[in-house]
């Protein structure tokens, strides 16, 4: 009795996925900008501003920039790993040919493609958020040094050892989501394509010859 095939993941799933993905780094970035500009405003003018940017209107638009700010956002992340990304695939990879060989097998086993799908969502996240940590460590450091706050060395210590240890991990989580996903990839493709290799029939005898 054969078991039924697990079904595709629809596509509609798949891109509204890719939209939370980069909607939800945007947002990281747009933040790290308004903090930013309150720094660079002063109180005085971000108090007066307060009004405009709590409107219907704005949020609409903050959130489609914020969309735009994570595609973005999302491009500058993968081009700064780029160094580290190729590394970790010729661990598991000899050459750019064969990688690109490995995807197209993955991509005719629904059930391991949906999986690679799940990482890569996570490692898209991960290396997005890489550089909003620094983004936001920086914004709200300049903000606490704007700003007249209670105990503002206490603050800029909490915030920048915070920075840091969320930029670190976040680094951590797209190295090790990286390596795991190309180690995958390669033990997942090689046994499939052993397991599709049909054994060779053994030779026929030869014909007895007749005198």
């Amino acid at each position: 009795m054969t078991r039924p095939s697990q079904p595709e993941p629809s596509a509609v799933v798949a891109a509204t996925a890719m939209f939370v993905e980069v909607l939800v780094v945007g947002i990281g970035f747009l933040t790290a900008l308004a903090i930013l500009a309150a720094a660079i405003a002063g109180p005085d003018n971000s108090r007066r501003l307060a009004p405009v940017a709590s409107t219907p209107l704005a949020a609409g638009a903050a959130l489609a920039f914020a969309y735009a700010l994570g595609i973005l956002i999302d491009r500058a992340a993968d081009t700064a790993l780029t160094l580290a990304r190729r590394r970790l695939r010729a661990q598991s990879f000899p050459s750019s040919t064969a990688y690109a060989q490995a995807r197209l097998k993955l991509a005719e086993i629904p059930a391991l493609t949906a999986r690679a799908d799940y990482a890569r969502s996570r490692l898209r996240i991960c290396r997005g958020w890489v550089l909003n940590s620094i983004l936001l460590t920086v914004a709200i450091d300049l903000a606490l040094g704007r700003y007249s706050v209670e105990h503002r060395p206490l603050l800029l210590a909490t915030a920048t050892i915070l920075g840091v240890l969320a930029t670190v991990g976040f680094y951590l989580s797209w190295h090790t989501i990286t390596a795991t996903g190309y180690r995958k990839l390669a033990a997942q493709t090689t046994t499939t394509a052993t397991q599709t290799v049909p054994s060779q029939p053994p030779a026929p005898a030869p014909a007895p010859q007749i005198p």
